[in-house]
């Protein structure tokens, strides 16, 4: 199994992160990316990444704080070179609150997604409630590919998306009772498309909805996707892993 999306920097994991990050391969996890949101947390990311072997980086800046920089961050870039950085990300729109403004959140993305397509390197997306200004801005960026992390858009946005060459990751949503929409979302996206993520310590899968997440249970996402696409669960495993190294050009 590979967890695609992370933040094991959340205090929530202060107590045991060594611990836990440690213990993974004994519970059957690959690897894990570590998702930056800013340039602390980006900084932090490199360095959790090059104490655990198992651990990779995306360094980035999040919506919520696209106000801290009015233009490409500056340390943005060098980081961008770090061998262990996979992506940009996590970048995109969250319209939830609308805290800080959609132009600012606009300017960021776009800035960062010309930084994508000039480094190289792909992008984590973070849509929430976004979703056609999302497609819009993603559009006008044509030879830079990415993933919709815990993705939570409709069957037809899936489908443009991976059109488009993108990939979409689920999370532990695609479990909740409630999530008709995101099911058939990954009903329509075809396998080799999709990537596994726990966004931990949020999002934890049925039956441990409301606790704190972890790698390890990136193995009910893939019992759910085994379920939706009527397939084996070591399918599904080996499938979504070999499309996180695909698209993090993870050896």
């Amino acid at each position: 199994m590979i967890d695609s999306h992370a933040h094991y920097l959340d205090t929530a994991f202060d107590a045991d992160r060594d611990t836990l990050l440690r213990s993974l391969a004994g519970s059957g996890v690959e690897c894990v990316v570590e998702a930056g949101t800013d340039e602390e947390s980006s900084l932090a990311a490199r360095e959790l990444a090059h104490e655990y072997e198992n651990v990779y980086f995306a360094a980035g800046l999040h919506p919520e704080y696209a106000e801290k920089h009015g233009d490409i961050p500056a340390w943005l870039p060098g980081l961008l070179m770090d061998g262990k950085c996979v992506a940009v990300g996590e970048i995109g729109l969250d319209h939830h609150y609308d805290t800080p403004s959609r132009e600012v959140q606009r300017r960021a993305f776009a800035l960062q997604l010309e930084l994508a397509r000039s480094s190289g390197k792909p992008v984590v997306v973070h849509d929430r409630e976004a979703h056609a200004e999302c497609m819009e801005l993603v559009k006008a960026f044509p030879t830079v590919r990415g993933v919709f992390h815990s993705f939570s858009g409709s069957a037809e946005t899936a489908r443009e998306l991976v059109k488009l060459g993108w990939y979409i990751s689920f999370s532990g949503v695609i479990t909740f009772k409630n999530a008709v929409k995101t099911v058939q979302a990954a009903e329509s996206v075809p396998l080799e498309r999709i990537l596994t993520e726990t966004d931990c310590p949020y999002l934890a899968p049925h039956p441990f909805r409301g606790k704190r997440n972890d790698s390890t249970l990136v193995k009910y996402i893939i019992e759910k996707l085994a379920q939706i696409k009527g397939a084996a669960y070591e399918d599904i495993e080996r499938v979504t892993a070999q499309n996180a190294r695909v698209f993090y050009g993870i050896a």
